[in-house]
């Protein structure tokens, strides 16, 4: 099958946004690739290893691909990446660098597979180690838990600074036997490193159709299926629809068609995470405090720093007390406590 692919050379503090767009816009997969310079310090405490660069990106920019099987209009798809890069530029005030925009046609084989050979295991903390389900690893410990992880075309490979800081912060968190909610689970990683970590039981959200079969996906290859259940939902909107959160349905306290008991959660829950943009956090905060217990947690990331002052206002006004925040890069997590 040929394939429009869609380049846009940006900023990597942007790089989730455009994918996110690329995503709204009916792509059929989305690569970030950003900097592959030694330039940038890393952390090298848990023995991680870091290969030579394997890219000319300089410092601080990303590269987005998108691909589209047979656009009608590949015109029309260029004019909307503009637009939201004009958006993300002009109303969200971040920098987006170059916003060169390129497109081709390629061979699914060029690029469907291609990737993974940039993909390896990384240690990520203490205990947890991300492996692609095609490379072999064998643990350096016994108390060293491996997640299991295919992310496909569509998702991030865990190694994201967002995503490590929140794996990180998780795993000093986590009390066995809690109940977790996972909101933006994307491919799963955040579900089943808590399912892995002695969750009781973990319930993950996206509002993505393609993150949902993802995310199923790599729950079953993990075998936390009978921990983890996946649903489609916007942020909490599930919970709220089956009267389960504040402004949910009057009367029967649910809706027709939503199955409290497949939530498997029990509510309130003790930890809440969410690895999502800074903008779609400050939409459902409220949300977040009505479903944690007092003295429940939430973590959450995704945050570039330009954006932390104002998640921390958002979180301080809705009641939470900030407990301490985690950076990586330029990158923020916040841990929040409900008192």
């Amino acid at each position: 099958m040929r394939w429009h692919e869609i380049t846009i050379h940006t900023r990597e503090e942007v790089a989730e946004l455009v994918a996110n767009a690329f995503h709204e816009m009916g792509a059929g997969g989305v690569t970030i690739e950003e900097s592959g310079t030694l330039a940038k310090e890393r952390d090298t405490s848990l023995g991680q290893l870091y290969d030579t660069p394997l890219n000319d990106i300089p410092e601080g920019e990303a590269v987005v691909q998108a691909y589209f099987a047979d656009p009608e209009d590949v015109g029309a798809l260029i004019g909307q990446l503009e637009e939201h890069v004009r958006f993300v530029r002009d109303e969200l005030e971040y920098d987006v660098g170059k916003a060169t925009i390129k497109t081709r046609e390629v061979d699914e084989e060029d690029w469907a597979h291609s990737w993974k050979q940039y993909y390896k295991p990384m240690r990520i903390s203490d205990r947890l180690t991300i492996k692609p389900t095609w490379e072999r690893y064998e643990p350096e410990s016994a108390d060293e838990i491996i997640l299991e992880l295919d992310p496909g075309m569509a998702f991030g490979t865990g190694t994201h600074p967002t995503t490590s800081l929140c794996l990180q912060t998780l795993e000093k968190a986590i009390e066995p036997g809690t109940d977790v909610i996972d909101v933006g689970t994307g491919s799963g990683i955040l579900a089943i490193a808590a399912a892995k970590l002695g969750a009781r039981r973990v319930l993950a959200l996206d509002l993505d159709p393609v993150a949902v079969e993802s995310a199923t996906e790599n729950v079953q290859l993990n075998g936390v299926g009978g921990i983890v259940a996946v649903m489609e939902s916007d942020l909490l909107g599930v919970l709220r629809s089956a009267g389960l959160v504040a402004g949910g349905e009057e009367g029967s306290g649910r809706t027709p068609g939503v199955d409290v008991g497949a939530l498997g959660v029990k509510l309130p829950v003790k930890l809440v995470v969410a690895n999502i943009l800074a903008e779609i956090i400050l939409l459902f905060i409220q949300d977040v405090y009505d479903v944690l217990e007092s003295g429940g947690t939430y973590i959450t990331s995704g945050i570039y720093k330009n954006k932390a002052d104002d998640v921390e206002k958002g979180l301080v006004q809705a009641g939470f007390a900030i407990e301490r925040k985690e950076r990586d890069q330029d990158w923020i997590a916040f841990v929040a406590k409900k008192p």
